[in-house]
């Protein structure tokens, strides 16, 4: 095989690997009853759930303590999801550059929905759509917090739940 050919194939092969990895880092983009469609409270799980975006300064501030619950409560029955609310053409720009450089582990789901007004209050009558906002939920819990949480009130309010 001539130089050029090799060159060609090692690339070729490269490029096949990068489109493997960047598969794997795939974000899913649901609307608000694909997103619902997520929580299954019929099986002993606590449900973090997170709505932030990239673009929230108090939404980037506390993503570390979701994180850091996340990372803990792996052997229990805690799943924490970060739910997005960037805007799907920026995915590839700014949502998985900022995940990747700031090593978030949790899931995350993209949230389009535009029917903001009808899907807000489904959520919880108290919230009016402002970011961050967290729900913490499981089968005999449902608690909404429209505000950003401090590292240890966060713990506090999933063990209210937990216990």
């Amino acid at each position: 095989m001539n130089p050029i050919c090799r060159s060609l194939s090692f690339f070729g092969i490269l490029l096949l690997f990068s489109c493997n990895n960047t598969s794997k880092e795939t974000i899913e983009v649901v609307d608000f009853d694909g997103l619902f469609s997520k929580i299954d409270l019929s099986v002993d799980k606590t449900y973090v759930i997170n709505f932030w975006a990239t673009w929230c300064a108090p939404c980037v501030k506390e993503l570390p303590y979701f994180e850091e619950v996340n990372k803990q409560s792996e052997d229990k029955n805690t799943v924490v999801i970060l739910v997005s609310l960037d805007f799907p053409s920026q995915i590839e720009t700014k949502l998985k550059p900022y995940l990747k450089r700031n090593k978030i582990k949790s899931r995350v789901i993209l949230l389009d929905d535009s029917k903001i007004n009808t899907w807000v209050p489904k959520v919880s009558e108290q919230w009016d759509g402002g970011i961050p906002a967290t729900l913490i939920v499981n089968s005999s819990n449902y608690n909404f917090y429209p505000k950003p949480f401090k590292k240890e009130d966060l713990y506090t309010e999933i063990n209210k739940v937990l216990e």
